[in-house]
């Protein structure tokens, strides 16, 4: 085989692989989790008779959805705990301090996506938590994301839920009080949920 031929092969393979570069970038979309229009809500079970939700409004972080196999797509998303809001300020500085956040230590939660798993129409994102300083998989039970959709200012958006729950116990969350009946007056396990809109990159 002839070294001009050696090339030309040589040149039709890069091609080709070239072209199917472009074609999986073209399957693929960037998103941006948008702040202004998504919260993280948590709801933890008081002195065994009632649930106490609160909020973190900060919400940030990034999607890169594949539209052909969402299978590929990958989350990541950034909670600033500082912004933790149940509405009582005594109770969110308590929530702050070393006692369970301690958010000069861990001013953030992370979540990044290993695994998605398409299921009867649903999704389950598995991936690392971070919370505390310590990081455990956890499953997110997702509903969309939803129709792209155009604001007003010619932005595409597309939103989605978020669904799990957690053992604070496992993130080294570990304060509590035992009133006189055994009880303890906060409970272990922490249902969580995410609302996020997202934004299409340019």
């Amino acid at each position: 085989m002839t070294m001009q031929k050696i090339a030309q092969r040589i040149a039709i393979v890069s091609a080709l692989a070239l072209a199917a570069s472009l074609s999986a970038l073209a399957q693929t979309s960037n998103w941006s989790i948008d702040p202004a229009h998504s919260t993280a809500q948590f709801t933890v079970r008081h002195l065994g008779i009632s649930n106490v939700t609160g909020n973190f409004t900060k919400v940030a972080g990034s999607v890169v959805l594949d539209e052909k196999n969402i299978a590929q797509s990958q989350v990541s998303a950034t909670i600033d705990v500082n912004s933790v809001d149940t509405r009582v300020e005594m109770r969110d500085k308590d929530l702050k301090s070393p006692n369970f956040f301690d958010v000069e230590k861990y001013p953030t939660m992370e979540f990044k996506s290993k695994k998605i798993v398409a299921s009867g129409g649903k999704l389950q994102v598995i991936g690392d938590l971070t919370i505390h300083g310590t990081t455990h998989e956890v499953t997110l039970d997702v509903e969309g994301p939803s129709p792209e959709m155009t604001d007003p200012w010619g932005n595409p958006r597309r939103g989605f839920s978020a669904t799990t729950t957690i053992n604070r116990k496992d993130f080294n969350l570990l304060y509590n009080n035992t009133l006189k009946t055994g009880e303890a007056m906060i409970g272990d396990n922490v249902k969580i949920q995410i609302d996020a809109e997202m934004v299409k990159k340019k």
